[in-house]
């Protein structure tokens, strides 16, 4: 009786069932896994979502786009980054997720096609299966750096393929979208018609002095249309707030014909919160200072994971340009469940598998660096010894 969008399968697999029955257990678990910037120990002003309960939120004034001063918080967000985008091309969401969504319903129709990285982050083959679309993938492939496989990108091509996502810096890999794969890509997708959904919300944490700036500049194209997504869950460590947004680029043409038909899906919907457009300006001029704990954070735990995994020369830490996360290559003697199994079940830590994000290969592991510094040295200590064993 329920929708095939949903997979059929939901029974938790070995690995969380073993996380849940160390929790129960009482037992203690380095998390090398965590996401969720409020709960890693960063210093949040305690008045930070004051700016929530101004007064004007007491009115209802729905706007398709959102309101004209959160679009221009936007913008000026944009151009604290080098990026000039006018407010007028920018449309609020709910969610970098809600953001996809959209996209999806304003570019495709059921059963046509979307190409997304691998590996990436397990989120677009459920989004895209959600709006009755396929998610066909394309490679990303490791020789000293990330980078796209175009040959892979242009066999995963079909009649059906409405756009390319790209994710820069990608989550895991940290790969930045560089200049020439842009070109690449503006040269592909302009001839067919297909548009470019560039996720940018990693943007502001390089790992590699240069990267970001180095980076693809997407929304000053003009040959082709793209999308670039951002928000406030990564800019300033706010998942809870739930405002996300998108900023168009392209020939104008192309540009006017989106946003006229992005504005009756949006108007259908009206989901972003009036109280928190009207925070925006100032809850991403004060949130900067998260980002740079964020950021500090990050930057420190990458080089101690360097450090560390140079004392183990069965393990290579694959160079990440940005992101939240880093990619440990590992020896495969095993499989990387039961490695993951074993490291938790015995060392107490939690780490992600690389086939958690679709890697074509084992073994790899994938750590968040956004844990706390003594704890992510502590965890890392422990999972290179138990590579060693």
């Amino acid at each position: 009786m329920f929708s095939n969008r949903i997979a059929a399968d939901l029974k938790p697999n070995r690995l969380a069932q073993a996380v849940a029955a160390r929790r129960s257990a009482g037992q203690p678990i380095i998390d090398l896994t965590e996401s969720n910037p409020t709960r890693a120990g960063f210093e949040y002003p305690p008045d930070l979502l004051a700016p929530l309960g101004n007064r004007r939120g007491l009115v209802y004034i729905p706007r398709p786009f959102g309101l004209i001063e959160a679009r221009q918080a936007v913008a000026t967000e944009y151009a604290r980054r080098g990026v000039k985008v006018d407010p007028e091309r920018i449309v609020m969401t709910a969610s970098t997720s809600e953001a996809y969504s959209l996209l999806f319903k304003l570019l495709a129709g059921p059963a046509d096609e979307v190409l997304v990285p691998r590996p990436s982050y397990p989120l677009f083959e459920l989004l895209t299966a959600l709006d009755g679309l396929v998610a066909r993938p394309y490679d990303l492939e490791y020789h000293g750096r990330w980078a796209i496989d175009v040959s892979s990108l242009e066999r995963a091509l079909t009649p059906r393929t409405r756009a390319v996502l790209v994710v820069s810096p990608n989550n895991p890999t940290g790969s930045f979208l560089s200049p020439d794969e842009f070109d690449r890509l503006t040269s592909i997708c302009a001839s067919r018609g297909v548009a470019l959904i560039a996720d940018e919300v990693f943007a502001d944490y390089e790992l590699e002095a240069g990267a970001a700036k180095r980076a693809a500049r997407v929304l000053d194209s003009d040959d082709m249309l793209v999308f670039g997504l951002g928000g406030l869950s990564k800019s300033i460590g706010l998942p809870q707030v739930k405002l996300g947004w998108i900023a168009v680029a392209g020939p104008d043409g192309a540009v006017a014909e989106a946003l006229q038909q992005l504005e009756i899906v949006c108007d259908t919907y009206l989901s972003v919160s009036t109280p928190v457009q009207l925070a925006a300006a100032e809850l991403l001029e004060r949130g900067a200072a998260v980002r740079a704990q964020i950021a500090a954070r990050i930057a420190g735990n990458y080089r101690r994971l360097k450090e560390l995994a140079a004392s183990t020369p069965s393990c290579q830490v694959l160079t990440t340009m940005g992101g939240w996360y880093a990619v440990v290559q590992v020896p495969t003697l095993r499989s990387e469940e039961e490695l993951m199994l074993d490291l938790l079940t015995t060392d107490g830590v939690l780490a992600h598998p690389g086939y958690f994000f679709d890697f074509p290969r084992e073994s790899y592991l994938i750590v968040s660096l956004l844990t706390p510094a003594a704890l992510f040295a502590a965890g890392v200590e422990r999972m290179l010894e138990r590579v060693k064993r």
